[in-house]
């Protein structure tokens, strides 16, 4: 590091480095070099053959943290580089092939899903989970834990099916041929009506294969004819079935419901029937981090959640102190009565840093409060 970028490690630099290739969560004040701590462990885990990744929050961090420590790992012979979000396969595989990756967490996660997916194993650009140092560790393994990545395509759509099997529908009698569940929503096929349906559509057997899905088909048709009303559960608005939300009486554009039902309701109302979306491959973050051999983490505010980071990841904690004493005020926070208190309190903290020629930050938590 010293003979490429001129900056020595700091000993509680060189502490951090040990607890990250421990296999722990190193927690160190921003403003302490998280960026060049991490090139101790990469480095050495590196050398297993085997490549090692770092986790950080957005894609501009992930290529600069590469550029900037990547002399470092070409002196020592090691290929580094950074996936960002607009690349392609083709360029992903190269750099997955050397030994150290920068990149973001829904990079590596939607990459992951992507292999699974793949047919050849060549064509796959994460071969080994081997090491992790995820950086902001908190708000990725605690804060979006449980958020999930999905890659989604439309599903087959069997326009024929559900036409006939709302014929069907349209023919069946309620209570000789099906019973409504009124509280649970769902329609039973009784003995009578999985014969009349045969009849109708000429199949010998619902259940000979290949013929096994019409009474999903048909229970859905029927659940659209006796459950779901016009105006009521949905309206039909330019050509579309839109739900309306039973709680508010409002109309939830966009919304579809699943597993063919809103295809049904379509077919009824002989609109055009739209395919759905299927899941193809999902995973959280929290499934996906507990597959690497090793997951190591660095962040300014970790001891707050050292008990979640251990049940959940196996994870301990361990604070790194300052290179120098901290010279920054860290006062503790002020609470006010009621909201207008505060903003005059905030304009009055404001004037008196002016005064002062003074620049000041303000924080709020939304764009309107920005405004005021």
């Amino acid at each position: 590091s010293v003979r490429t970028l001129g900056l020595r490690h700091f000993d509680v630099q060189i502490v951090g480095g040990v607890v990250l290739h421990q296999g722990s969560i190193a927690e160190m004040m921003t403003g302490e070099g998280k960026t060049l701590v991490a090139t101790l462990p990469l480095y050495l885990n590196a050398l297993s053959g085997r490549p090692v990744h770092l986790i950080t929050v957005n894609d501009y961090l992930a290529r600069r943290d590469a550029e900037w420590m990547g002399p470092i790992f070409r002196y020592l012979g090691v290929a580094c580089g950074a996936i960002q979000s607009q690349m392609g396969s083709q360029e992903r595989l190269p750099i997955y092939r050397g030994d150290i990756v920068y990149g973001t967490n829904s990079e590596f996660g939607f990459d992951y899903l992507r292999d699974n997916m793949k047919m050849r194993v060549e064509d796959q650009v994460q071969h080994h989970l081997q090491y992790a140092i995820v950086d902001e560790v908190d708000s990725i393994l605690i804060d979006e834990a449980r958020t999930p990545l999905i890659i989604s395509g439309p599903a087959e759509l069997m326009p024929d099916k559900y036409r006939q099997a709302d014929m069907v529908a349209r023919k069946l009698q309620r209570d000789v041929h099906f019973e409504v569940k009124e509280k649970e929503r769902q329609i039973h096929l009784l003995e009578a009506g999985i014969e009349e349906a045969e009849k109708l559509l000429g199949i010998e057997s619902f259940y000979l294969p290949g013929q096994t899905d019409w009474p999903h088909y048909i229970e859905n048709a029927i659940r659209a004819h006796q459950l779901y009303e016009k105006d009521k559960e949905y309206v039909v608005d330019e050509g579309e079935v839109v739900i309306v939300d039973e709680f508010t009486g409002r109309k939830m554009q966009g919304r579809r419901w699943s597993d063919g039902l809103h295809q049904a309701v379509e077919t009824k109302e002989a609109i055009a029937i739209r395919a759905e979306n299927q899941t193809m491959a999902t995973i959280t973050y929290q499934n996906y981090f507990r597959l690497y051999k090793k997951l190591a983490g660095m962040t300014g505010t970790a001891i707050t959640e050292a008990g979640e980071f251990h049940k959940i990841y196996k994870l301990d904690v361990v604070s790194i102190p300052t290179n120098l004493p901290v010279t920054r005020e860290d006062r503790v926070d002020t609470v006010f009565r009621t909201e207008p208190e505060k903003w005059k309190a905030i304009v009055e903290e404001i004037t008196r840093v002016n005064k002062k020629g003074q620049p000041i930050l303000v924080g709020t938590t939304s764009v309107d409060n920005s405004e005021k």
